[in-house]
């Protein structure tokens, strides 16, 4: 194995390792101060992150061993292709059939995803089945499972069939520029993606359809207005058939802007819950927080890709005869570039969860200020922590290297305590509220 990618391994190692110790005691229980009767009304008492279950703290566990041999495997199979020499022979075989270079470069990439899905199919079936049925997380059948998974399969081959070619003609173009040409290339077809996957991505994998609870689809929309969203419809999704999770929020882009909720959030949570719920997706959605993101990991991307284009070029110097190609603009170096950007991506992943769990504190605080119903957004959150097996309080490590947002523990003490208006203080985002 690649020399830095076995260092990695040992590090993931020790850091499951630690994961698994700062696992073993159970979340401490929220440090909730007795509320003022000056500042708070009846009914909006603190309530406290109840204690996970030890059916929670095994998921949380479980899933930490799963998320080290799911990086460890992620790492070792590019590293495979390229120190076997089998990447060679796949672009070999898409040479003899596409002819043509951009044909070539479009069958590579498909020839290598799906050996790619016969080789990840075992974990990924123990992942996405076995173990969600196993903690009753799952009401999929194993027909739509499969379904699904080849659904997934078809429109990655779709769309990297018809993208791949761009950083691969940018590296005949321009070898020593193409990393940052690339990195710029990211951000249309980004929103491009963002643009289109509602409409024609999205209901390959569930019905969308309109919501069966009209007085609540009308607060809903009272609640965009309010929050300055215009032309949005709400839509329900039948997802009680894949998962027993709960989940909502705003997607699209322009005209393909919709409001979604599964119908499991629906059925679970209070309608005062869904509305901070909405609230909070709603201040992603108006704090700008897709577009920035987009714009972050562009810039993310410019550091990444220039860093595998330096390390690249030293180690095809060294094992070009091994891996059977010479030059980066080689097709047979897309499992390179997957190895370097693996584990250059898992260096960055702490500064790419803490920009994430950043937008999810400003849209609790959107969400908030917009429905003033601190105790409706705490007890939420509550059923998201035991209906979705959640720890409130995981370890330190698990926060920076695999949290995208906050811990819900912290999240709970937060709608606790933040009523600015009982003291008399500004509304952060007040200036967005239309009146």
């Amino acid at each position: 194995m690649f020399p830095a990618a076995s260092r990695l391994g040992s590090a993931l190692i020790v850091l499951t390792l630690l994961l698994l110790v700062q696992s073993t005691s159970l979340a401490q229980p929220s440090q909730v101060q007795p509320p003022d009767p000056a500042i708070t009304k009846p009914g909006q008492e603190p309530v406290p992150a109840p204690e996970p279950s030890e059916k929670a703290m095994s998921y949380y566990r479980s899933g930490n061993i799963l998320w080290v041999i799911g990086t460890l495997w992620g790492l070792a199979v590019p590293a495979l292709f390229l120190f076997t020499g089998w990447s060679a022979r796949i672009r070999d075989v898409a040479r003899r059939i596409g002819r043509g270079w951009f044909l070539t470069v479009g069958l590579y990439f498909v020839i290598l995803s799906v050996i790619l899905f016969v080789l990840d199919f075992p974990l990924s079936f123990y992942a996405g089945f076995v173990r969600e049925h196993a903690y009753g997380l799952s009401n999929q059948t194993f027909g739509k499972w499969l379904a699904d998974s080849f659904k997934e399969l078809l429109v990655g081959l779709i769309l990297g069939f018809l993208t791949i070619w761009i950083p691969y003609w940018l590296l005949k173009k321009s070898p020593q520029r193409w990393w940052l040409y690339t990195s710029m290339a990211l951000i249309p077809l980004i929103f491009l993606l963002i643009l289109v996957a509602p409409v024609f991505i999205d209901p390959l994998f569930n019905d969308f359809g309109p919501m069966k609870d009209k007085a609540l689809e009308a607060s809903i929309l009272d609640l965009a207005d309010r929050a300055g969203i215009d032309g949005a419809r709400v839509y329900e999704v039948d997802k009680s058939v894949d998962t027993t999770k709960v989940n909502a929020y705003v997607t699209g882009f322009l005209g393909t802007k919709r409001i979604v909720l599964w119908d499991t959030i629906i059925e679970k949570l209070e309608p005062e819950e869904l509305l901070f719920v909405m609230g909070h997706e709603m201040g992603h959605y108006v704090l700008g927080h897709v577009v920035s993101t987009v714009l972050f990991l562009s810039v993310m991307a410019v550091g990444l890709l220039y860093a595998a284009h330096r390390l690249s070029a030293f180690l095809i110097d060294r094992f070009k005869n091994r891996f059977g190609f010479s030059q980066l603009g080689d097709v047979a170096s897309l499992p390179l570039l997957m190895l370097l950007i693996g584990v250059l991506s898992f260096a960055a992943d702490p500064l790419i969860l803490a920009y994430s769990r950043y937008h999810e504190r400003d849209a609790d605080q959107f969400g908030i200020e917009i429905t003033r119903d601190n105790r409706a957004a705490a007890t939420g959150f509550i059923k998201l922590q035991e209906e979705n097996l959640s720890n409130p309080r995981p370890g330190l490590l698990y926060k920076i290297w695999r949290a995208s947002h906050p811990p819900i523990g912290e999240r709970i003490d937060f709608c606790n305590a933040y009523r600015p208006w009982a003291t008399g203080d500004p509304l952060v985002y007040e200036k967005y509220f239309r009146k």
